[in-house]
């Protein structure tokens, strides 16, 4: 017979608690009454019993079949008794004892959010995306369309014949790039109220791409500049960045869309959350591709987006020495940095199309 242990013991049909003696005999835990206790002894198999994990400052408590338990009286000899009975932490036990486990589990879970943030959302979100129906993207596209008109945006100065040369010369573009599987798109031209927008070009989820007057006037008679920077916002479009970027902030919400095919909510405050998100780097460089594509199937030459950038800068330069702030509107109608990555791409992207 091994050595007693005193516990209290709860039979699992009441609520008051027997003094008890606990002890182990090969593979059987018996829980006898203490002297002037009256109950039936109780014998269980020890693969029955569902053992508690060891904490610094918590209790001990055994689970026994039918409800029944048995909870320690001194949590020191408990400890020492079932070291007795040659039960061992495990090593998860004993990682949360010592405080460099902890460290370490919690640099681990930190690592696993910041991968699951990075990788696995964007993996989600691209399935999720892709079970939204297009009619959805038009209807978010058609509220944003409304809410930039009412706050960013006035009518397109630009003269008619113009703003038509620009659109049948992009509609040339797309359809020589894609004769088969081009998106359905829609150019509007706008321009910025009380500068606020600034040279820009705006995809819109559903198709619809906004250009601003002030974009084609920042490189007056260059229409191929003008179609690269189109070209990135079909690029865009064609691989939903937007959508996919709405999805990512409303995981759950959108989750839930799909499930039950009610879109409502999240259609009604997508202007809201398109206002202050951005396209990962990632996205970009899928819409820089995309833009090289449609300039090379009509024979425009990547570098003719070196000079855009380049007259990007300018302007940025211009508004800082004029005291103006050039920060336009969110991050999900960004202005396009012309940093030195993205320049590369387009020499690197001329230099292999000479």
């Amino acid at each position: 017979m091994s050595t007693a242990l005193d516990a209290r013991f709860f039979d699992g049909r009441s609520s008051r608690p027997y003094a008890a003696r606990l002890h182990v005999q090969g593979d059987l835990l018996t829980i006898a009454p203490a002297p002037g206790e009256a109950f039936e002894a109780l014998t269980v198999p020890l693969a029955q019993v569902r053992w508690p994990e060891r904490t610094r400052h918590g209790g001990r408590i055994a689970q026994l079949p039918q409800g029944a338990s048995v909870q320690a009286l001194d949590v020191a000899a408990w400890d020492e008794w079932a070291a007795q009975q040659g039960r061992a932490d495990s090593w998860v036990v004993r990682a949360q004892q010592n405080w460099r486990g902890v460290a370490i589990a919690f640099v681990l879970l930190l690592a696993a959010t910041a991968a699951m943030y990075q990788w696995g959302l964007p993996w989600v979100a691209r399935g999720v995306t892709a079970a939204v129906p297009l009619r959805v993207d038009a209807l978010i596209g058609e509220e944003v369309l409304v809410s930039v008109d009412q706050s960013l945006l006035q009518p397109s100065a630009l003269p008619p014949a113009e703003q038509e040369r620009i659109r049948r010369a992009f509609a040339r573009m797309v359809q020589t790039a894609h004769p088969e599987d081009a998106p359905a798109w829609k150019l509007e031209f706008r321009r910025g109220r009380d500068k606020q927008l600034g040279p820009n070009a705006l995809a819109l989820p559903g198709g619809t791409i906004i250009l601003t007057d002030e974009l084609v006037r920042l490189m007056p008679g260059n229409d191929e500049a003008v179609l690269g920077v189109l070209g990135h916002e079909f690029g865009h479009v064609r691989l939903r960045h937007a959508m996919r970027q709405l999805v990512q902030v409303s995981a759950v919400g959108f989750a839930v869309s799909v499930a039950f095919g009610d879109y409502g909510t999240l259609i009604g405050s997508a202007p809201v959350l398109l206002a202050t998100l951005g396209y990962s780097r990632d996205a970009e460089r899928e819409a820089d591709a995309e833009s090289v594509r449609l300039m090379r199937a009509v024979g425009i030459s990547p570098r003719t987006m070196i000079g855009f950038f380049e007259a990007i800068e300018r302007w940025r330069g211009e508004q800082k020495r004029a005291g103006l702030d050039d920060d336009t509107i969110g991050l999900a109608f960004s202005s396009h940095p012309a940093t030195a990555e993205r320049i590369a791409f387009f020499r690197e992207a001329a230099e292999n199309s000479n």
